[in-house]
């Protein structure tokens, strides 16, 4: 499953995926991660969920991103859930096509059994109609 968490800048995304996270910990029977564009939040986060700073790979687009991903599921196999914060930017989609990585990383979650909850920083009435179902939280 893929949920999107959306809004603009400012509004609350990253305060909401920080709760569902913490939240979550205390009742999966998995590991969790959480993929940002830094460690900024490494103390808002409880210390069972893993953190990976994705600016520190050399990841340059959203095919790139979509084999980091699945290298990250490869290694963990009791992998239940990743959150991902600021997925336009960690995806190297700000300009370009997110719709069909979305798309990919919910056949990734059917193959492996891995939900993905994304931070997009997109006003809710421009959500593609595409994925407009995956919309959890609109800010």
């Amino acid at each position: 499953m893929v949920q999107l968490i959306v809004g603009e800048k400012g509004k609350g995304k990253t305060k909401e995926l920080l709760e569902r996270v913490n939240n979550q910990v205390k009742t999966a029977s998995g590991t969790i991660c959480y993929l940002d564009k830094s460690t900024k939040h490494m103390f808002e986060l409880n210390n069972k969920v893993r953190l990976i700073n994705v600016s520190d790979f050399l990841i340059n687009n959203a095919d790139q991103f979509a084999g980091f991903i699945l290298g990250i599921i490869s290694q963990d196999h009791d992998l239940e859930q990743m959150y991902l914060d600021s997925f336009l930017k960690i995806s190297r989609t700000e300009d370009g096509d997110y719709v069909s990585l979305v798309q990919k990383l919910d056949e990734i979650s059917k193959e492996f059994k891995v939900d993905f909850v994304l931070s997009v920083s997109l006003p809710a009435n421009s959500v593609p109609a595409e994925i407009k179902d995956k919309v959890a939280v609109a800010l």
